[in-house]
């Protein structure tokens, strides 16, 4: 009988397809929370319709490829989610209650009148702000790793809250606010646009202040992590990548300055991918960092192979409708209403 196990590695292809899902949900959604988060910023009401307009037809469509990486977390690797989910149940918890708020805000938006909008638009703000802290701080807690007992999560509830966690929770909403910022001069005019010139200016060596740090930090979280990147030959080979996003970083400063309109935007992405890479390079193999490997917290090849068929089918639906709905809503945003 014919199966995926008999030829494919199925715990590679799967820890590779949930790091795909996470990856794109932070490209993407991390536009739109960026937006939430500089919103109350903005110097007219005419600007922030224009900013809520510009993601009104992409927000919650990318905030699939999170339920897609925690639904492949749960499918595909049982034990880690059984593992992970407990570690970080306080700031998961406070990230999907943040998602739910910003979501009903958004909707509220369009439909108060002008006296009770403002604290719709405030909720609206506030949720994005703390489902990036949340996010970022979900990230450090994941890269220092968690106490492992046997086959189960043996720390505490609050053993995520540490220095770096909050260093990588403001590190994210930084980042996200670039991502916000870079958006909307690519989506907007005029105001806004000229407004979200300045926001990047700062924002941007914000980040690149938060990239130095991350970059310092983690090496020295645990000796394999330093010895990948330091021990010959890997620095040489490793090398590149630094390399690259300090040229990025540059080239996002120039392109900014110069007040180019699609190029700051897409070099922001690519500071967010070499930022991922860089993470993968670090935690490969473990899906429960530094205790145990995607091999080793893998469902039954049965399972996963039968999960691949479904994937396999759903993907690329997944990836044609995104890119119809960003091809359909291209070009520049307006101020008015996109709702009746």
């Amino acid at each position: 009988m014919f199966t995926f196990e008999h030829f494919l590695n199925l715990p590679l292809i799967w820890a590779m397809i949930i790091a795909l899902a996470i990856f794109v949900y932070v490209q993407l959604d991390g536009f739109d929370l960026g937006v939430g988060i500089i919103y109350p910023f903005a110097p007219t009401e005419e600007c922030r319709r224009r900013m809520i307009n510009s993601i009104a037809p992409f927000w919650d469509g990318n905030e699939t490829w999170l339920v897609l990486g925690g639904g492949g977390l749960f499918a595909a690797f049982p034990l880690a989610y059984s593992i992970l989910f407990p570690a970080f149940y306080v700031p998961i918890l406070l990230m999907l209650f943040a998602l739910v708020f910003r979501g009903v805000a958004f909707e509220f938006h369009y439909k108060s009148g002008p006296k009770s909008r403002v604290y719709w638009d405030y909720a609206f703000h506030f949720g994005s702000l703390v489902a990036a802290f949340s996010q970022g701080m979900i990230l450090g807690a994941f890269v220092q790793g968690v106490d492992v007992s046997g086959r189960e999560f043996a720390g505490s509830t609050f053993d995520w809250l540490t220095p770096f966690s909050v260093m990588t929770g403001f590190a994210l909403v930084m980042g996200y606010a670039l991502l916000g910022s870079t958006w909307l001069i690519m989506k907007t005019d005029g105001q806004t646009q000229t407004w979200a010139h300045k926001v990047s200016k700062y924002v941007t060596l914000y980040v690149i202040f938060f990239m130095f740090l991350v970059s310092v930090w983690v090496p020295f979280l645990k000796d394999s992590i330093y010895l990948r990147w330091f021990s010959l030959p890997n620095f040489g080979y490793l090398a590149v990548i630094p390399i690259l996003t300090l040229f990025i970083c540059v080239a996002l400063i120039r392109s900014v300055r110069a007040k180019h309109e699609h190029l700051p935007f897409f070099l922001t992405h690519g500071l967010f991918t070499l930022c991922y890479i860089g993470l993968m390079i670090s935690l490969y193999p473990w899906m429960v960092p530094h205790q145990l490997s995607y091999y080793e917290v893998a469902a039954a090849p049965e399972s996963q192979s039968f999960l691949l068929i479904g994937a396999i089918v759903v993907l690329p639906v997944i990836f044609i409708y995104t890119a119809y709905v960003y091809y359909v809503f291209r070009g520049k945003t307006s101020h008015e209403s996109l709702y009746s």
